[in-house]
């Protein structure tokens, strides 16, 4: 229950108090002249001190072991190794989100109530009609939204065409043909 230090500090600490409230000073201390409270001022701050140090001890260990391992300090044997990343079944890709903003005209609240309806890849985008997405909007009361062009650059995005589609991009302001 109680650790080496705990009990080292613990009864210097009970000691001080207890001589604190023990009672008048003894013959030897009265010789000497000093005053009531100046004892009290040095029992106080030799508690201070050892509650300091109590409090100092327990603590070390802790830091120690909540600083940051260096590489350097880590055993070859122990090295995390990097996971390979495996390639993604083409069903499985479904299910990993693309970032929607990337289309021109979408930006996060849209992106998030397009991903709440269920369309979080550009291939999903890329095949959706145009009034299912407008009705979406619509539903998210978002009114200046134009989804005309949408569908268009996701099949530029699915397929990795990035190059065409920024030269898409170049053409839209806020995903409307200019």
């Amino acid at each position: 229950m109680f650790s080496k230090i705990d009990v080292l500090i613990g009864l210097p600490v009970f000691s001080l108090a207890l001589a604190t409230v023990s009672g008048p000073l003894q013959a030897s201390e009265q010789k000497r002249n000093i005053p009531w409270w100046a004892w009290v001022i040095i029992i106080v701050l030799g508690v201070a001190l050892l509650l300091w140090l109590w409090w100092w001890l327990r603590r070390r260990p802790e830091e120690e072991s909540a600083r940051p391992c260096t590489a350097a300090a880590v055993p070859a044997a122990e090295k995390p190794v990097p996971p390979v990343p495996a390639a993604v079944p083409e069903k499985e890709q479904e299910f990993i989100p693309d970032d929607l903003k990337r289309i021109e005209g979408i930006g996060p609240k849209i992106s998030g109530v397009l991903q709440a309806a269920g369309i979080t890849t550009f291939r999903q985008l890329a095949t959706a009609d145009v009034d299912r997405l407008s009705q979406i909007i619509r539903e998210a009361d978002i009114r200046l939204a134009d989804a005309t062009t949408w569908p268009e650059q996701a099949r530029l995005a699915a397929a990795g065409e990035w190059d065409a589609l920024e030269k898409l991009q170049d053409e839209l302001k806020g995903g409307r043909r200019v």
